[in-house]
């Protein structure tokens, strides 16, 4: 049977793939074993309805003759029935067990790729390899397998008793034209392979589009771009249309030339398998026989059409497949690690130079920055000036230079990975929450905390009152990314997430945007309790976050422009001094205005 090296080779040949065959080898071997006696057992079938017809012609039948032969066909047909669910059962079931293994691999695998994978590729394209592309890997390796192996047995058996059990001559001429199916998928296959790799990237535009819109449907309709988004998934959906209806065009050609070959063979077959039957070279119930063969013939030739197809799309698939589990770790723990459990919060920043790999020019330059254990820190900046740049750092998000950032004199790159992230309790400036409950949402970090350790980090992060005036208060499902919660609601979650690990070190990266000044400074006041002694690391664009810290750094392009106490910076008269009288001022107007309304 033929097959492409971007069909069956490509699976049977891949790394990945053979690690799964091994795995499920014996399940293979006991389908494929039950399939070939199988098919042994139906090609007696076609002889043993030659020799009825025979013995009637020759009026040699008699009655117990005939139902010997009822019985050993009814018999026949029940192995057959049994034997055919059970290889459905033993290939049928690999197939699905691979299909789950490399689902789990692929999700494993994806959840350690760093965020450069994350910020060079859409969710879109990484939901069509979990879904798309394993359901063709599955029905290459399940479906595919099976046919193959049947079309090759049941074709050289039906060949072989065609040629030996009636006339070697009428099996040659009848399988000749069937030859040409050989030729006709050799041509196919490759085209089949290109399109169906199109249509799955056309699929992956095509989700990604969908999932981003829905997501931000709420700017859509606030900037009233329905009607240009309608027209614009017209556009994405009418290219995977057409990419589906290329690759349609290959599949539709495949079955009409298939019949047409079949139909030339069993024309070859009735011509002159019935003028050597006039002519007494072969039975009458030979060729009846004979008939029953071709027909049987016809589908394992079928067949190579539905494996090119399945192979092809299988092999494309797991192209796009193995894309992404040859894609490397680059965040991992190096060989020079040290056995560490746990650490504790003093940080030292030693001459940091860092640039995003997408970056033209630095992000961070010459950072020297000492955190001592127990204290807070404060950072100030504007939009893009670096801050959430070292947090990231900082988490080893992104690799910073060895020996530049070290924890309790340790270099970070030397500190298990795992550890390192256990120790720092970061709450991010979007405040993503999970579609579950609000329970498990603080309990994120952890899995097993209390209801009691859940209740009092939502009250020190002043979010209990809000939750208990939902109907179903701590087991609120809160939808797709928190929807059903306001901006300061999914920011006070996200800080009792980040409370509840009590970590060594608390990162806030500009979590009190979203509530009011009343609230924030509770949640301070919490804070200087709850975390007494244990380090913080604040950040935010407005002064009355940071002024009780112990020190507080101010970031300038990259740079630290300015550093020491609240007080200390505000006789500087720098870049801290003019953002702390520019929000005074606002602070001063919004007030005025309060009063104006309330009089």
């Amino acid at each position: 049977m033929y097959a492409n090296k971007d069909g069956i080779f490509k699976i049977v040949n891949s790394k990945y793939m053979r690690a799964y065959f091994n795995k499920y080898k014996w399940n293979y071997f006991f389908g494929l074993a039950i399939i070939g006696i199988i098919d042994v057992l139906q090609l007696r079938i076609p002889l043993l309805i030659g020799k009825v017809i025979d013995n009637i012609g020759e009026s040699n039948l008699v009655e117990s003759d005939l139902s010997e032969y009822v019985k050993q066909v009814l018999f026949l047909g029940l192995i057959i029935v049994v034997g055919r669910f059970g290889w459905r059962m033993f290939i049928f079931r690999s197939s699905r067990s691979i299909e789950y293994d490399v689902r789990n691999d692929l999700f494993k695998h994806l959840e350690f790729l760093s965020q450069r994978y994350y910020n060079q590729n859409k969710t879109g394209d990484i939901m069509a390899h979990l879904t798309n592309d394993l359901d063709a890997l599955r029905m290459a390796v399940g479906p595919g397998v099976l046919m193959t192996f049947d079309a090759a047995v049941l074709g050289f058996l039906t060949i072989y008793n065609m040629s030996t059990q009636i006339n070697p001559r009428l099996t040659f001429f009848a399988v000749l034209p069937l030859s040409l199916i050989i030729i006709v998928t050799a041509i196919l296959a490759k085209i089949m392979f290109r399109r169906y790799k199109t249509k799955q990237e056309a699929f992956a535009g095509l989700s990604d589009f969908t999932q981003e819109n829905f997501s931000g449907i709420n700017v859509i309709k606030a900037f009233v771009q329905e009607s240009k988004e309608i027209k614009a998934f017209k556009n994405v959906n009418y290219n995977a249309f057409n990419k589906n209806m290329k690759m349609l065009i290959i599949n539709s050609l495949l079955h009409p030339i298939m019949a047409l070959i079949t139909g030339l063979s069993l024309t070859v077959v009735l011509g002159y398998g019935g003028y050597l039957a006039v002519i007494n070279i072969i039975t009458i119930g030979q060729l009846s026989a004979f008939v029953q063969f071709i027909v049987m013939l016809i589908w394992p030739m079928i067949a190579i059409g539905y494996t090119i197809n399945l192979f092809s799309m299988g092999a494309a698939s797991l192209t796009r497949i193995e894309e992404i589990l040859n894609e490397d770790i680059d965040i991992k723990d190096s060989e020079s690690v040290k056995d560490i459990k746990k650490t504790g919060g003093s940080i030292e920043i030693k001459n940091l130079h860092f640039t995003y790999p997408q970056s033209g020019s630095p992000d961070l330059n010459d950072i020297n920055l000492s955190i001592v254990d127990g204290k807070t820190l404060g950072i100030l900046g504007r939009t893009g000036s670096g801050k959430s740049t070292l947090v990231n750092l900082l988490l080893r998000l992104y690799d910073p230079p060895g020996n530049s950032i070290f924890i309790d004199g340790t270099d970070i790159l030397d500190i298990p990975l795992h550890t390192l992230r256990k120790s720092i309790g970061y709450v991010p400036q979007d405040s993503f929450l999970f579609s579950t409950t609000i329970s498990k949402n603080i309990d994120f970090g952890l899995r097993n905390s209390s209801k009691k350790d859940i209740v009092n980090s939502a009250k020190y992060a002043c979010v209990h009152d809000n939750i208990m005036g939902f109907s179903q208060q701590y087991d609120t499902v809160i939808g797709e990314r928190g929807v059903s919660l306001s901006g300061g609601q999914k920011q006070r979650i996200s800080i009792a997430r980040g409370l509840i690990k009590d970590p060594p070190i608390l990162i806030l990266d500009d979590s009190l945007s979203a509530v009011d000044t009343e609230t924030e400074n509770k949640i301070l006041s919490h804070l200087n309790i709850i975390r007494k002694n244990k380090t913080n690391i604040l950040i935010s664009h407005r002064i009355s976050t940071l002024q009780n810290s112990d020190q507080i750094i101010v970031l300038d392009k990259g740079s630290i422009v300015e550093k020491g106490s609240h007080e200390e910076l505000i006789l500087m008269d720098g870049l801290y001094n003019h953002i702390y009288k520019k929000q005074l001022l606002e602070k001063a107007i919004d007030d005025t205005e309060v009063s104006e309304v309330e009089l």
